[in-house]
């Protein structure tokens, strides 16, 4: 008995019609964005070896992999990332070119997601990756690049600005293991105030466990830069704060202050990022649209160390805003039905064929008699039929 051939596995779903337009617009919009910036498109393998994610900084726990083995026994993941394989590509393909190095993508990652959240397992992702470069100015080039990217779809967003350096700098004050620190951080980016102070409790109070229990709490404009001053540690702590300030006070004279806020909060994969982190929201979403930052680190773990920036916008979700905001695209109507008389099928077929070099949609009838294609453009909203034969005749404005 077959259980599963007419659903979808869970996390995943079916684009039908209007919805796939809207998709492959977005796809374009980002696509030309990017483009238009000097990135390159690349595509990595939908499947890659599971060693490509596994090592200490990937923030990719295996759980949240779909393995499989290959044809030798060896262990191969269905790509739930795409910054770690363009990160393989570089050390392995592209040692020797000029940096930096732009990519863009748009393409497909799988994870499990736990718990039956709602999320999705299969999600398509568009971003950049700005290789080989670091600084002020390529930090700010890529969140500009980020901010013009929504703009072009959905323009109320908001983006946060964060540094993960701020919550590491602090947490390293902090005597304790580091797999308790990672809850600290899980706990932080959850904004679970009660969990957080529960866990700090229990720790001797002191300058460092203050900063941490007001980590989550530092969310809002440029008045947040004082709120902070007073936990600034040590020079660590102070460097970061600083460093976020300028790029939120560059962006601000970009006048793109309005959409920015800062958030000392935003601590997630910390292990990955390694300076500025950004996120965006729209009110439809419970979950960001776009996640990117700073991650030096990444490139060493191919043995190519060097920096690098970027980010990934979810077009599924954004597809989804635009549809419920009823700002979707529309499904195109039929120009002209074509119908062929018996023995005429080539003939119809070659004329259809001019019409649409004529940059009209054009369908052909597939049915045997005049009623019932007129019958199906009534139907379908198609004001014309043609019918082929000896001659062209020509019927204008189906009555409806």
């Amino acid at each position: 008995m077959k259980k599963y051939n007419k659903i979808t596995p869970e996390g995943t779903k079916d684009l039908l019609f209007e919805e796939c337009l809207t998709h492959r617009h977005v796809e374009r919009l980002l696509a030309n964005v990017f483009a238009s910036h000097g990135f390159h498109e690349v595509v990595t393998p939908g499947l890659e070896f599971y060693d490509v994610f596994h090592f200490d900084s990937s923030a990719i726990s295996q759980e949240r992999m779909y393995k499989m083995t290959d044809q030798r026994g060896r262990l191969v993941v269905m790509r739930p990332d795409s910054t770690i394989p363009i990160a393989r590509v570089t050390a392995t393909h592209l040692q020797n070119q000029p940096k930096p190095l732009r990519f863009y993508y748009t393409q497909h990652i799988y994870r499990n997601t736990p718990g039956l959240t709602g999320r999705s397992d299969e999600i398509m992702q568009s971003g950049i990756e700005l290789i080989g470069a670091s600084g002020k100015r390529a930090d700010l080039e890529v969140i500009v690049t980020a901010i013009e990217a929504l703009s072009k779809c959905v323009p109320d967003f908001r983006m946060e600005l964060g540094h993960a350096g701020f919550f590491q700098a602090i947490a390293q004050q902090l005597p304790i293991a580091e797999h308790w620190k990672e809850d600290i951080r899980a706990t932080i980016e959850a904004k679970n105030y009660a969990a957080l102070n529960t866990m700090l409790d229990r720790l001797e109070q002191g300058p460092a466990v203050d900063a941490m229990r007001k980590l989550p709490r530092l969310f809002g404009g440029k008045e947040i830069f004082e709120e902070a001053a007073p936990f600034c540690l040590n020079e660590k702590t102070a460097e970061t704060l600083d460093y976020l300030r300028q790029i939120y006070e560059a962006l601000s004279v970009l006048g793109l202050g309005d959409r920015i806020m800062v958030d000392l909060g935003l601590v997630q994969r910390n292990d990955y990022y390694t300076n500025i982190i950004f996120s965006a929201y729209v009110e439809e979403c419970g979950d960001a649209i776009l996640t990117g930052g700073r991650y030096d680190n990444l490139l060493a773990s191919f043995d190519s160390p060097m920096p690098a920036v970027g980010f990934a916008i979810n077009v599924d979700e954004i597809t989804r805003v635009l549809m419920e905001r009823n700002k979707g695209k529309k499904m195109p109507n039929v120009d002209i039905l074509v119908h062929s008389e018996d023995g005429y099928e080539i003939k119809a077929l070659n004329y259809a064929a001019n019409l649409v070099e004529q940059n009209l949609r054009c369908e052909n009838s597939i049915f045997p008699d005049r009623e019932e294609s007129l019958e199906y453009a009534r139907r379908m909203g198609i004001c014309r039929v043609d019918f082929v034969g000896d001659t062209i005749e020509t019927v204008h404005k189906i009555n409806l």
